[in-house]
């Protein structure tokens, strides 16, 4: 299941370098819109309606949080910022650069300003063309039909030719050269919604950290001294089955694994939670455990200060969560950076994200990911 939109976008050009301001306008709907993780070949199309050059087209898939509406605006703004000038003369015109949106989801969206799918779609085959290309597992939620059923019964004849391929913009950040990602943070640093996000977006098998299953965190959050001992060695026998399972276990179909932690976290919230004594008794069964595990082929560290992280602890609104003291987050912090200063054989990027939303803002999100692409370059 996406826990991401997925939006379908035809791109055309029929002025000035059509090639150049369909390829701009591709990095700038990935840089400031949503993730473009498909793009069809270019073709070159007949002028649809009315007299004119030849057109360019494309289409391209996205995947992003964002609302159809605001979609909608961003991509208008991405128009304007390649200099397209909307004018209200009606009918069809010559234009150096025309962004569609044409499915969002499986919705019907009925508006003055916006209907989807597009209604005139299944009537223009450099819609339909470049979105075959995609393969989407899709069906006309009004029409019922199937992009390839729409092009055997579109009344449109024009002739669409292949031009070339065009670049897809998350090609140019090669997480599949890794077999194994982790990503880390404190409490609330959101790293399982950004681990979710690139497992999307690169086609990862995610493995998540399964602290809502464990039966003893509530009673920790309220008991620490009585429960830290078996929280800790719960944690430490659950994420050591299941990194042993997940990264044992090859998915043909996913290129890469992402986890949102890496079982050296149960020492580090050991060292903060256990009694002296307790301590050593975890930490011999700990070492015999560390030493049969992968290491990641990254350790990405998304630091963020104390008051942001107390602020997205409310936001989520986990009640066992509520209590948790400025103090104690920032032992962890501390536990982590003492942990990655030790390593020497580990491959770690350190990320701020103090004044960073990857969940809301697209262009933090590309800012993350550019980090990781210099830590490959």
């Amino acid at each position: 299941m996406k826990l991401q939109h997925q939006v379908v976008l035809s791109i055309g050009s029929n002025q000035g370098n059509k090639l150049e301001n369909i390829q701009k306008c591709i990095d700038l709907i990935h840089q400031k819109v949503g993730s473009v993780v498909k793009v069809s070949k270019l073709y070159e199309t007949p002028a649809w309606g009315f007299e004119s050059d030849a057109f360019y087209n494309c289409a391209l898939l996205l995947y992003t949080n964002s609302s159809a509406q605001k979609i909608l605006n961003q991509v208008l703004k991405v128009e304007k910022e390649l200099g397209r000038i909307r004018s209200n003369q009606k009918g069809y015109q010559s234009r150096i650069i025309d962004v569609d949106l044409i499915v969002f989801d499986n919705e019907i969206i009925d508006s003055e300003k916006l209907q989807v799918p597009h209604p005139l779609m299944q009537n223009r085959n450099f819609v339909l063309l470049p979105i075959r290309d995609l393969k989407l597992n899709w069906k006309h939620p009004i029409l019922h039909k199937t992009i390839l059923e729409l092009i055997a019964i579109t009344p449109d004849e024009s002739v669409c030719t292949v031009v070339q391929d065009l670049k897809r913009p998350i090609d140019e950040i090669p997480l599949n050269q890794f077999n194994y990602i982790a990503f880390e943070g404190n409490i609330g640093a959101g790293k399982t919604t950004l681990v979710h996000k690139i497992a999307e977006d690169f086609n990862g098998k995610t493995v998540l950290e399964r602290f809502a299953d464990n039966p003893f965190l509530p009673k920790f959050y309220k008991d620490q001294n009585r429960y830290a001992f078996p929280l800790e060695m719960s944690f430490l026998a659950d994420r050591y089955q299941q990194l042993s399972d997940d990264l044992a276990q090859f998915d043909l179909f996913k290129d890469f694994i992402v986890a949102d932690y890496h079982i050296f976290k149960s020492l580090i919230f050991a060292k903060i939670t256990l009694q002296e004594d307790e301590y050593r008794l975890y930490r011999n069964l700990f070492d015999i455990i560390y030493k049969e595990m992968p290491k990641p082929d990254l350790y990405v560290y998304l630091y963020q200060n104390t008051e942001r992280l107390l602020q997205n602890i409310k936001k989520r609104g986990r009640a066992y969560e509520q209590n948790i003291e400025a103090s104690y987050l920032e032992k962890i912090n501390n536990g982590y950076l003492e942990y990655i200063k030790s390593q020497t054989d580990l491959n770690v990027l350190i990320i701020d994200v103090s004044d960073r939303d990857f969940v809301k803002k697209h262009e933090d999100y590309i800012f993350i990911l550019n980090e990781i692409k210099k830590k490959l370059s």
